[in-house]
C-alpha cells in the first residue's frame, strides 16, 4: 500500500481559492493512477479528479472548468487547484491511489466553503 498525506484544507468565502497537497509514501512514477475524491455529510463519495502516470486527467462534471489537478514528480506529490469554490464544494477532501488493484486512501481533509 502507498501511505498518502493530506494537507492545505480550510475554511474559505464563496469564489475564493484553496490548494490541497497529497504527498505519497514512494514515487508516484510507480503509481498507476491518483487522484481527489470527496464526501460531504448525507452523500456518497464522488470523483474530483484524477491523473494517470502518463499525465491523463479526468475530472467531475461539478468541477470541470473551476479545479485543476497537477503534480510534482519530483516530490511525489499531487495537487488539486480549487477556485471559484462554491459552498457545494463543501466536503471531506480524499487523496487517493491505485496500483494495479491496490487503492490506498489519505486521512481527508476538510473544505468549508462559506456563502
Amino acid at each position: 500500500q502507498v501511505q498518502l498525506v493530506e494537507s492545505g484544507g480550510g475554511l474559505v468565502q464563496a469564489g475564493g481559492s484553496l490548494r490541497l497537497s497529497c504527498t505519497a509514501s514512494r514515487s508516484i512514477f510507480s503509481i498507476d493512477r491518483m487522484g481527489w475524491y470527496r464526501q460531504a455529510p448525507g452523500k456518497q463519495r464522488e470523483l474530483v479528479a484524477t491523473m494517470s502516470s502518463g499525465g491523463s486527467t479526468n475530472y467531475g462534471d461539478s468541477v470541470k472548468g473551476r479545479f485543476t489537478i497537477s503534480r510534482v514528480n519530483a516530490k511525489n506529490t499531487v495537487y488539486l487547484q480549487m477556485n471559484n469554490l462554491k459552498p457545494e464544494d463543501t466536503a471531506v477532501y480524499y487523496c487517493n491511489a491505485v496500483v494495479i488493484t491496490t487503492t490506498s486512501w489519505g486521512q481527508g481533509t476538510q473544505v468549508t466553503v462559506s456563502s
